[in-house]
């Protein structure tokens, strides 16, 4: 029996930093190895451009994501690891959804929504009018209101059943959903619908600011995948805790030692009640000098690993990987051309 297709993939738009990798990496790789799924996992670089990145830096940015790929023990035995941008179906697929999607669901997403609040470069506790807004929006880019488009076109070219997403992304997904249905209504069985793989997605906050999700943008407080031993121990020595010495999970009235609580269970594989009894009646000092020392020692083997690979050795995973998944891709645009009119 044919297993279910699986797919996914990460925007190469910087160094990748824990969050990536718990959020998204390291999920893949548990999925790949469940034995459950065909899986096709790759680097989206064309999502990327929303960003409008130096094209050095995002050359450079996608090969490192796939050592990452690889570092992580994603195998390319077991999955297609492939780059979007090198299949031209999925270009030619988002041209084709363009005239099905109205503007408006667009426009209503709430992750572009917050994409156009971020570049308004608000103050904290700024309110800002509704014209503020509109301006913004006026000014944002294409690419990045049609961000579902693509996406939509990513997934469905190779007949997914199951992507996993965490609960911000149903939105977009529940677009591509509407999309298969319209187009199918129209011109005949041709998609597979998808499915939502929903997955525990921790929730990583900055270190040095415990109320902003971990993010690249502030480097003082994200941990790097690529981060020394010297570095995480001053990042930690440095992480916002909060008033009182008590090492509990309390997200409302201890957001800084929650955040730290949180990375020690994932990394660690023990349970937040079990991290907190380790720590009764010890200080805020000798927590974070042994987390700092779990992440070291968890984030060692994708280290080595990656100091390992070889720039051809990289190149010819993803050569293979291309192939395999453009066969597939082309195989299903031209039967969405011809079902549409522009094969004779």
């Amino acid at each position: 029996m044919r297993k279910p297709i699986l797919i996914s993939g990460i925007q190469p738009t910087g160094k990748l930093h824990l969050g990536n990798y718990l959020g998204a990496l390291k999920n893949f790789v548990d999925l790949q190895n469940s034995g459950k799924y065909q899986c096709y996992f790759f680097i989206a670089d064309m999502h990327a451009l929303t960003e409008n990145p130096n094209p050095k830096d995002l050359q450079k940015n996608t090969i490192d994501l796939m050592a990452s790929f690889l570092a992580a023990r994603l195998n390319p035995k077991k999955s297609t690891l492939f780059i979007q941008s090198q299949i031209s179906a999925h270009l030619q697929l988002y041209e084709i959804l363009g005239p099905l999607t109205p503007v408006s669901e667009l426009l209503r997403m709430t992750a572009f929504k917050e994409k156009v609040i971020q570049t308004l470069k608000l103050k904290e506790g700024q309110i800002f009018t509704r014209e503020d807004f509109e301006r913004a929006v006026d000014e944002s880019n294409f690419g990045l209101a049609a961000y579902p488009v693509l996406m939509t076109a990513d997934i469905i070219l190779y007949d997914a059943k199951f992507v996993p997403v965490g609960r911000d992304q149903l939105q977009h997904l529940e677009l591509a959903r509407t999309l298969v249905r319209k187009f199918n209504n129209k011109y005949g069985k041709t998609f597979t619908e998808p499915k939502p793989l929903l997955t525990k997605v921790p929730r990583l906050m900055s270190l040095d600011d415990s109320t902003k999700k971990m993010a690249k943008s502030r480097p003082a407080g994200c941990l790097f995948m690529d981060d020394s031993p010297a570095i995480i121990r001053q990042k930690l020595t440095r992480a916002t805790t909060d008033s009182g010495k008590e090492i509990k999970y309390d997200v409302k009235n201890k957001p800084g030692v929650s955040n730290l609580l949180l990375i020690y269970s994932e990394l660690s594989g023990k349970s937040v009640s079990t991290i907190e009894k380790m720590y009764v009646g010890k200080g805020y000092a000798e927590f974070k000098k042994d987390l700092a020392e779990v992440i070291i020692r968890a984030l060692r083997p994708f280290q080595e690993r990656k100091k390992k690979l070889k720039p051809a050795e990289i190149k010819k995973v993803l050569a293979v990987g291309n192939k395999k998944a453009n066969t597939v891709a082309s195989k299903k645009i031209n039967e969405v051309k011809r079902k549409i009119g522009l094969l004779i």
